[in-house]
Formats: C-alpha cells, structure tokens, sequence
C-alpha cells in the first residue's frame, strides 16, 4: 500500500492548565523539508520534536506547530523577561575598550557588540518543564503524527486506485492497437508493390529482387511494434508490483516506471504511421501525463 506525502494530523494534551496543542501538515518535497514553530515554554524540546518527527516521516515538506493555548484557545503569554548580566557586562566592556585604545579603533558601536554576546543577556520568569511534562509533550507530539500517518494511507489508497484506473487505461488502449497493426504491414508493403509497379519496364529489370526483398523485409521489422508493445505491458504490471511495496523511495520507484513507460509509447507512436493509431498514442500519452503528476504526491 502506497502513501501519499501529503497529510494532516492534530494531538491535543492538558499541560499545566493549558492546552498543548500539536499540528502537523506536509506536502510532497524530494527529501525531508522540516519547518517547526514551537511556543517559546517549549523550546528546549525542540530538538528532540524534530529528532522523533525525521525519525517517523522521512520525507516531504513538513510544517510542525506546537502551541500552548488558555482556556478559551487564545496564545498563552507568557513571556520571558530580560535581564543584564552586570559583571559580564562590565567585564566584556573593560576588554574591548581596552583593545579598542590600544588599535585606535572607535568605540560607537561597543555598547550594542556587548549586548549580543550570549552571557551578557539572560532570560527570566521562564518555568522549566518537568520530566513528566517533557515526556507529555513527545507523547503528544507521536500522536499527532500517528493521526498524520493514517491521513497519508487514506491518501495513498485513493491514489493507489487512480493509479490502477488509469493502467487500466492504458492496457486498454493498448489493446485496441492490434487490429490495426495486422492489416498495417500487409498495407504497407501493398503501397511499396504499387509504387515499384510505377516504374518503367526496363527499370524493373535491373533491380534485384533477391535485395529488394531483404530490404522490404528490414524496412518492415523496423515498423514491428511487438517489442514496444510487450515492454510496455511488463513496465505496467511492474508498477501495479511497486505500488503493493511499503516505506520511503516508492514514490521514486514509480517515477523511473513511468519514465520508462513514456519511452515505449513514444516509440510507438514513432513508428504509427496510421492516424488512428497515432491517436490512440496520443490517448496514451494523456493518461500517462496524469500518472506522472500523481507519482510526485507519493513517499
């Protein structure tokens, strides 16, 4: 069963008389695309949020919210509060200025170089989580993503079928090329008959029937779609086999299928030199256009 890379899931949990809430939503990417907007009581989890989710989800663009809401679902406030670490303060000035007399360099922007330094500022009023709360807010954070899992299987069955529908247009499609390649050889040589019964009497002489007949023969083979035709049918019962396989690259898998598919109906259509089957080609190459859409959507 094939996933889809798009998806959607939310966990809530009761933490310290606020709600934790958890979203997730993801589209299709090439690889893993993590963006995380966590609420600011909570950004020491942060990392191990975005260890757990590339564990679980392995690729696509992926938006991550964590939010901490009141009672009546509006943002906590709770905001931290800035404090100026004095001593650090002074004794970063004192070595700069210092460094700054002595390489005769200006002074204007010390103060604002000072302030950015990491153990100048520090934050307060900040309550740090407990173990039980830290392990809460992964526990949420899972299952949201189990709910975002089960979107991708919904997802993925609904493509999967398409996905058979249209090989099972294809295969159709196919099928209904064959009266029309019988009677296109036979069609063919008739035409080359006709065209050498044009010449004169004495050109006709001179050709060499043994070589002519070699050459009509090659020419034909060249227009036989029997190859094109059984490669073509093998490249879709390959990707009805993919589409039963699970995890990560089967998305990928499909992709090259269908590329290979595409090479085949264009070769058909090369060799068509009838307009009904030139448009059956071109039917073909419509519903594999819609496949090769849907294939980026799948993990």
């Amino acid at each position: 069963m094939i996933l889809s890379m798009t998806g959607y899931g939310k966990a809530e949990s009761q933490l310290s008389n606020r709600c934790l809430s958890v979203e997730i939503r993801g589209l299709n990417s090439k690889q893993l695309d993590l963006n995380t907007r966590i609420a600011l009581e909570l950004r020491d989890c942060e990392h191990e949020i975005r260890q757990i989710v590339t564990q679980r989800l392995e690729r696509g663009k992926i938006d991550v919210k964590v939010e901490l809401l009141t009672n009546n679902n509006t943002l906590s406030s709770t905001t931290p509060r800035i404090e100026i670490n004095r001593e650090a303060f002074q004794r970063h000035y004192e070595e700069l200025a210092a460094l700054c007399t002595e390489m005769q360099i200006p002074t204007d922007n010390i103060l604002s170089s000072i302030l950015h330094i990491k153990d100048v500022q520090q934050e307060t009023g900040m309550t740090e989580l407990t173990e039980q709360e830290l392990s809460l807010v992964t526990d949420t954070v899972n299952r949201a993503i189990d709910e975002f899992i089960a979107f991708r299987k919904q997802e993925g069955a609904a493509l999967q079928n398409m996905f058979s529908e249209k090989l099972d247009a294809i295969t159709k499609l196919l099928d209904e090329v064959e009266p029309y390649e019988k009677g296109r050889i036979e069609h063919i040589r008739q035409h080359l008959e006709s065209n050498l019964q044009k010449l004169s009497e004495q050109t006709q002489q001179a050709i060499d029937r043994n070589r002519l007949e070699q050459e009509m023969i090659y020419y034909l083979e060249k227009l036989d779609i029997t190859e094109e035709k059984v490669r073509l049918t093998n490249h879709i019962r390959y990707f009805r086999e993919v589409m039963e396989q699970t995890g990560n690259g089967v998305g990928k898998k499909l992709g090259f299928v269908a590329q290979e598919m595409g090479r085949e109906i264009n070769t058909l259509g090369s060799k068509s030199n009838q307009s009904e089957m030139q448009i059956l080609v071109v039917k073909m190459k419509d519903v594999l256009e819609q496949i090769k859409e849907q294939v980026l959507n799948v993990l």
